[in-house]
């Protein structure tokens, strides 16, 4: 017995939402609608409170962002903790990636790393920055506590994507003789690969919330966090809001780059795993 159809579905060029699946609203005129409707849900909000050192109103922060952006300082605040993150998340992403093949291939150092990987996983962000700033200058904070935070993502991903390689290749390859060299950049690779790129996808938005939380509470010099914990300890909202605003903007340019760099290159390892794996 098949699903009744519905009066949208029933209608040519629409779908079961009942929105034009032809000749509809293009992808980048759905998103501007969508901030558009935050925003004046934003504006609204701040009409109805009606106090900036509350809830400023979204023209004020775009104003205050563009003020702080012709200005030197706020570049290089900005560039400061980008590459502090950045350092600590491809860190990160390095050595969970060769944890990754050491531990897929001899479980014994799975065993060996598991227990430090789990105590990283379970402690708070907290108490790992109050520690740093025991241990490390200010700042080595934020690239250390976003290290910490990536690593056991990546490890765990990639660890499960060389234990997913296809059974019927790698018996094909055994058959066949192939040097391991050959089997491991042909097969495990392409295999590990996919997983590797979602855990730093992931990963990217945890390195900079520990990040800017490290800097946050290690007031680090020429940070993004220390400008945050400023605009807070002298109620300058608006400032609040401008630094969290440029702060999300980063973050997800960031990110978006990152994930086109590694999804090209999974394709092109991808491709060549299966062009040349026998």
């Amino acid at each position: 017995m098949t699903p009744s159809t519905t009066s949208a579905e029933k209608k040519p060029g629409y779908t079961v939402f009942g929105r034009k699946a032809k000749g509809g609203l293009s992808k980048w005129a759905e998103a501007a609608l969508c901030a558009l409707f935050w925003l004046l849900v934003w504006q609204a909000a701040a009409a109805a409170v009606g106090k900036e050192v509350l809830l400023p109103a979204p023209l004020a922060v775009f104003q205050r962002v563009a003020s702080l952006a012709a200005t030197g300082e706020f570049w290089k605040t900005c560039a400061m903790s980008l590459v502090r993150i950045a350092a600590g998340f491809v860190l990160a992403a390095l050595a969970g990636g060769v944890i990754a093949v050491f531990t897929a291939f001899v479980p014994f150092l799975r065993t060996l790393f598991s227990p430090a990987l789990s105590v990283i996983r379970a402690t708070p962000v907290a108490s790992f920055i109050v520690l740093a700033l025991v241990w490390l200058q200010s700042g080595s904070i934020p690239s250390f506590t976003s290290f910490l935070m990536v690593l056991p993502i990546v490890w765990l991903n990639t660890h499960a994507g060389f234990l997913s390689a296809d059974g019927e290749l790698l018996e094909m390859a055994r058959s066949f003789r192939m040097p391991r060299r050959k089997v491991f950049a042909k097969i495990y690779l392409p295999s590990a690969l996919p997983y590797f790129t979602a855990a730093c996808g992931t990963g990217a938005g945890m390195a900079w919330k520990a990040g800017i939380a490290a800097e946050v509470l290690g007031r680090t010099a020429l940070s993004m966090g220390k400008e945050i914990y400023d605009a807070k300890i002298y109620l300058e909202t608006v400032d609040l809001f401008a630094w969290t605003a440029v702060l999300i903007v980063i973050s997800v340019v960031f990110e978006k780059l990152m994930l086109l760099w590694l999804r090209r290159m999974n394709r092109r390892f991808a491709y060549g795993g299966a062009k040349d794996a026998v």
